[in-house]
């Protein structure tokens, strides 16, 4: 029941995290953006930390971890996502881009950690990517402004880059690090290194001041980044890299839903089959009678 809680918490918090995100940029730029967020989340986790009395000293070999994991997953893979989000890329097509990162997950699992995925893990991840492109397919076919490879170049790097972050966690983890100071650090680490970035292009932060803006970074800081990481990553650690990735395919869903409550996302039956296949390929990833043949790298 804990590890579907912890699905439950991933999906719902970062389904919800894109819309914020666009709303984000129109007032701010990606940069300035993202490292308001994990400056934020940075220090409320320190607090955190500071008040439970977790360990805090680390050796210099864990702390270039730290700055990996911040590097990958908390600093530069959000500013390319940002940067795709101010071209104008609907908050759904970056959803489904990124739901790209389980195969990523899947084969950088393997090759890092010669951790090989069961036939039906492969299954299950190329119908649950069929079925989001299904989802997707029509948005696919009506965006053709010039900047659209482009955007999704920069979605795509931004998912490995989240992939990588990934495995770094893994490696802490192992490491007996525990996820919050994990993420406090590479927050830290991600935080400094836009803030380095800032000030060697001279540029000035100026933060509106406006609820909309303010309030959405907060949730961004909050849920979007310490519940929705410490979830994620806690799951990462659980089940495998391969089954917590499914997540990624899962929550663009609930994306789905926000964009057509709020962005006039329009239901047909193409993108409810999507939806059905999706689930058939949550079955295969979940089952517990599933083959336990293994996909292995020649």
């Amino acid at each position: 029941m804990f590890n579907l809680g912890l699905y439950l918490v991933t999906i719902v918090i970062w389904g919800s995290t894109w819309i914020i995100t666009k709303h984000q940029v129109s007032e701010l730029s990606p940069l300035h953006s993202v490292f308001l967020r994990y400056l934020l989340a940075a220090l409320l986790l320190q607090s955190l930390i500071k008040i439970f009395g977790s360990k805090t000293q680390y050796s210099p070999k864990t702390h270039l971890l730290f700055f990996l994991l911040g590097s990958s997953l908390f600093c530069w893979n959000y500013v390319l996502f940002y940067f795709a989000a101010s071209t104008g890329l609907t908050t759904g097509l970056i959803a489904l881009i990124f739901s790209t990162i389980i195969s990523m997950n899947i084969a950088n699992n393997a090759l890092i950690f010669k951790e090989y995925p069961k036939l039906t893990t492969v299954i299950g991840a190329v119908i649950g990517l069929f079925g989001i492109t299904l989802v997707f397919y029509e948005d696919l076919s009506d965006f053709k402004e010039t900047n659209l490879l482009s955007s999704i170049v920069l979605c795509l790097i931004a998912t490995y880059l989240a992939s990588l972050g990934n495995m770094f966690s893994k490696i802490l983890q192992r490491k007996n690090v525990t996820v919050v100071s994990a993420n406090q650090w590479g927050m830290t680490y991600g935080a400094l290194s836009l803030l380095i970035t800032t000030l060697f292009f001279d540029q000035n932060i100026q933060i509106p001041v406006t609820i909309s803006f303010l309030s959405g970074l907060f949730f961004l800081a909050i849920f979007g980044s310490i519940v929705g990481f410490w979830s994620y990553l806690t799951l990462l650690g659980r089940v495998g890299a391969d089954k917590a990735a499914y997540a990624m395919i899962v929550f663009p869903i609930w994306s789905l839903m926000l964009s057509w409550i709020f962005e006039d996302f329009t239901w047909t039956p193409i993108k409810i089959i999507g939806v059905a296949i999706i689930i058939s390929g949550n079955y295969f990833m979940i089952s517990k009678h599933s083959f336990d043949l293994r996909i292995r790298l020649s």
